[in-house]
């Protein structure tokens, strides 16, 4: 999993509530259990007409936020099915950061455990940011996970508050194999030990 530590990029609006996992990622492309090529399929319903091809109006599709990093949402983000394909679709577009009033709990879980970090906040601090969003190609926010800031355009600032474990889980890329790997020395140690201890195990 890769690192969070800082991202600075482009901001994209989505003020929308309750912004559920099959509006995310539609349930015709669960079949895959790779966590690669489900991003040009992120929100697809809402990105593409029946035709395929894309609305112009919907925010991912506009020139200034094809690059988006983050993403400003309405309350509830993430609600629904707990399919794990969300946050890989966020993911593969190219989506490390969202930020909204709240998540539904699997879907936040789900976030840390692939290198996505959302950020809950309150109501009025939301709506600053999906203003700032709201610029274009001139939206870029900074989140900074190790201070717990997010720095808009105009370099006013506001703070964070993320668990510990989590936090640090991001900042060094660990998923759960990982953190299981982090005690790789200590295992290999016990099975040693075991080894010769009760050699017929």
């Amino acid at each position: 999993m890769d690192k969070f530590t800082k991202l600075t990029g482009i901001a994209a609006p989505l003020p929308l509530i309750n912004v559920d996992t099959d509006m995310i990622i539609p349930k015709q492309f669960l079949k895959t259990i790779k966590r690669s090529g489900l991003g040009v399929n992120l929100f697809d319903e809402m990105r593409y007409d029946d035709d395929g091809n894309e609305i112009p109006d919907f925010v991912l599709n506009k020139p200034a936020y094809r690059d988006a990093q983050i993403l400003v949402a309405g309350d509830n983000f993430g609600c629904g099915s707990s399919r794990e394909h969300a946050p890989w679709a966020l993911l593969d577009f190219g989506i490390r950061c969202v930020i909204a009033p709240s998540f539904a709990d699997i879907f936040f879980n789900n976030c840390f455990k692939n290198g996505i970090l959302p950020i809950a906040l309150p109501q009025e601090e939301v709506d600053k940011l999906m203003d700032d969003a709201e610029r274009g190609a001139n939206a870029v926010i900074t989140v900074d996970l190790e201070n717990q800031t997010i720095t808009g355009p105009d370099g006013g600032s506001i703070s964070f508050d993320v668990d510990p474990f989590r936090k640090h889980c991001l900042l060094n890329g660990l998923d759960d194999i990982g953190l299981s790997l982090e005690k790789a020395p200590a295992i290999e140690a016990f099975e040693t030990k075991s080894a010769q201890e009760r050699p017929w195990v």
